[in-house]
């Protein structure tokens, strides 16, 4: 009626409470009122249930959030109380005792229950409104169960920025709390932490959804999630809540399987063993606001901008280089006796070696473009006749394999450089290629499939929200578009830009040596180490792939793609040692095959190491065993030069009685030194270091 008071809402409240209460038709079916921070006690059974009603007010723009803890001392499993809670959107009900499944059909029981009931949205209008919560408590057994009911509102439900909040959990007693985005945050980091390991707790955050996900059991199914023993952290994006708010939910794992832990051996044999607060885990959570987004640019931008600067040092590098080149060519044009001068005595060799030694004058033959050793003496004299230089090379043998049979000449006591670079250098510059062209054919077949795999794995952890597939440094972890933790990948830059300025490099390099072998300069043709430029691509390609790799393995890190990361860090490794020996022996180089499948044998060891060497003996017995024989084989190989061989006609046990023989004669009769002192004082301490 107009000009009439309207009535309170709490008088209407108590009245909708006095009705129902008048009308229920005794206490089985009636809701008793009843009062936040008040405990119930009663008992119940299959004829008789009880009702309660909570009842408060709601101020606009508040969140209220209820938790009701209950307990009962009957461990009847057949016969549980429930309790259901009806809101005015929604219904919550469990049991109590409260049963957790763990592996193997294992069970946990609970008697102590506590829930945070979904919290009311804030009404929009500007009064007070009236809400109301019914707690229906039930059991079908045929005699009376105690039980215990607390209903409380809670004062510190929504979290703080920059604000820790200290609270305990357990599988029975869940938490959750409500966070709401500040008006200059878009991105927020969930710092968890606790000084116990174990229990193995959950940690997960849901959007405002009810009802919530906060039991072992179903956490999983909404939202983002990662397990936790003493630290945990998850990064959240406001635009992934179009609500710019969310649940942040504490479960506590019955089991610390997940975690890595072990089963508590005080279970076996007591299927129903109650745990009501033997597990129990204090937890401590701040929030704090990520990087920023120019933070994030500037961090990209001198990233680059640091490996770019490689790049323009060696552009500096290579023109000052190119003006000394320059100034000495028009030098050298300007003035030419000067130039001849300058020739003539820049060859010490030469200059100083006597007419009748061979040692360092090499010679390019126009036949086979090959450099071989020669001496005046096998020079013919000028104008002879060629019918006479054959009859007296048929009167004479002058024993040419000598300077090509290699078990001749790298089997003297003395090495030098020039006994181990007497190859044609076309033909060893063609089987270093063979490095170049064969690790790029391993490296598409290998990345492909672990791109595609890694594509996977990402796509995975987006749908799913289980961030426990991936083992982040999640305090760490800045996620970028559909990628989890971009940083991670962008550190990986520097491999591919460094990678890339030393394939330049090297090109740069090789067209130089081109250019000079092509003008016949001396230095080139008969000084100094000879240039094979096809291990160097090979580097240059493996630290490419290095980066591109480790790029993806830092996707989705986790157990089982860890080689992605380590593959070619042997591949670098492996190449680097077989470029160091080449240096020093020119003539004497692995097979592309047979050094790229030497890298997988160590991969695979790696691997197997990883997987079974954690606890398992047999694996480190048979790896040291292997080991040995390996390092001993290699060490023989450079001993002898690559010249030892295992032959004659009882190859099988003739080289273990030479052995033998050889220790017998040499160390047990009189001490002799070793033949070949360099290589063995090498190979002694390599194997010691070894053993």
């Amino acid at each position: 009626m107009a000009g009439s008071a309207a009535p309170a809402p709490g008088a209407l409240l108590c009245a909708l409470l006095w009705a129902a209460a008048a009308a229920g038709g005794g206490p089985g079916g009636s809701p008793a009122p009843a009062a936040f921070g008040r405990v119930y006690r009663g008992a119940v059974n299959i004829s008789a249930e009880r009702v309660y009603a909570f009842a408060y007010r709601s101020e606009p723009g508040q969140v209220d959030a209820v938790r009701v803890y209950v307990n009962s001392s009957s461990e009847n499993l057949r016969y549980p109380v429930l309790f259901v809670v009806r809101q005015q959107k929604g219904v919550l009900s469990w049991q109590v005792p409260l049963i957790f499944r763990g592996l193997y059909q294992r069970t946990y029981n609970y008697q102590e229950v506590s829930r945070t009931l979904c919290p009311s949205e804030p009404t929009p209008e500007t009064r007070p409104s009236d809400q109301i919560i019914f707690v229906d408590v039930a059991s079908m057994a045929p005699f009376n169960i105690a039980y215990e009911l607390l209903v409380t509102r809670l004062e510190n439900f929504q979290l703080e920025t920059n604000r820790a909040f200290n609270f305990t959990a357990s599988p029975s007693q869940p938490q959750y709390f409500l966070y709401k985005f500040p008006q200059d945050v878009d991105s927020v980091i969930i710092n968890v932490v606790s000084d116990a390991a174990y229990p193995c707790s959950v940690v997960s955050v849901q959007d405002i959804v009810c009802p919530v996900y906060d039991l072992d059991h179903n956490v999983e199914f909404n939202g983002v999630y990662q397990s936790m023993t003493k630290q945990a952290a998850i990064t959240v994006q406001r635009k992934d809540f179009p609500g710019e708010q969310f649940f942040v939910v504490f479960v506590i794992k019955p089991e610390d399987y997940a975690c890595g832990g072990s089963v508590p051996s005080s279970i076996h044999g007591n299927a129903n063993r109650t745990w009501n607060l033997q597990r129990t885990k204090s937890l401590q959570v701040t929030i704090v606001p990520s990087i920023k987004k120019s933070v994030y640019v500037q961090a990209m931008f001198f990233s680059f901008l640091g490996f770019l600067s490689f790049y323009l040092g060696s552009v500096v590098v290579a023109f000052v280089h190119y003006i000394r080149v320059q100034r000495k060519a028009s030098a050298g044009r300007l003035s030419p006796e000067h130039g001849s001068g300058i020739m003539t005595s820049s060859h010490p060799i030469s200059a100083s070696t006597p007419e009748g030694s061979s040692y360092g004058a090499i010679d390019e033959s126009s036949s086979s473009g090959g450099r071989q050793m020669s001496s005046p003496e096998h020079r013919p004299p000028a104008g002879s006749d060629t019918d006479s230089s054959v009859e007296e090379e048929s009167d004479f043998d002058t024993m040419p394999e000598i300077e090509s049979d290699k078990n001749i000449i790298r089997t003297k006591v003395f090495l030098y450089l020039s006994d181990l670079s007497r190859k044609d250098r076309r033909i060893v510059s063609k089987k270093y290629k063979i490095y170049f062209w064969n690790i790029i054919t391993i490296a598409v077949f290998y990345a492909l499939p672990v791109i595609q795999l890694v594509i996977t794995y990402q796509t995975v952890v987006n749908v799913t929200g289980n961030q426990d597939i991936c083992y982040y440094n999640f305090l760490c972890a800045h996620p970028l578009g559909v990628l989890s933790a971009f940083n991670n990948i962008l550190s990986n830059v520097g491999h591919m830009m460094l990678g890339f300025l030393f394939l330049l490099i090297v090109l740069r390099r090789d067209i130089l040596h081109r250019r000079a072998m092509e003008m016949k300069d001396i230095y080139t043709l008969d000084y100094g180490i000879p240039k094979h430029f096809g291990l160097f691509y090979a580097m240059g390609i493996a630290l490419m792939m290095e980066g591109v790799l480790s790029a993806c393995y830092h996707v989705c890190p986790n157990y089982s793609n860890f080689q992605f990361d380590t593959s070619f860090m042997y591949m670098i490794a492996g190449l680097c040692m077989l470029k160091l020996y080449q240096t020093r022996h020119p003539d004497i180089n692995a097979s592309a095959y047979s050094a790229y499948a030497s890298f997988a044998v160590v991969i695979c060891l790696a691997v197997l190491g990883v997987v079974f060497g954690k606890n398992d003996m047999w694996f480190w017995v048979v790896f040291s065993i292997i080991h040995v024989l390996a390092s001993l084989a290699l060490s023989t190989q450079i001993y002898y030069v690559g010249r030892f061989k295992m032959d004659g006609p009882d190859s099988d046990l003739g080289i273990f009685r030479r052995a033998v023989m050889v220790l017998y004669t040499d160390c047990i009769q009189q001490c002799s030194r070793p033949m070949y002192m360099e290589p063995d004082s090498k190979s002694s301490h390599n194997d010691i270091l070894n053993f």
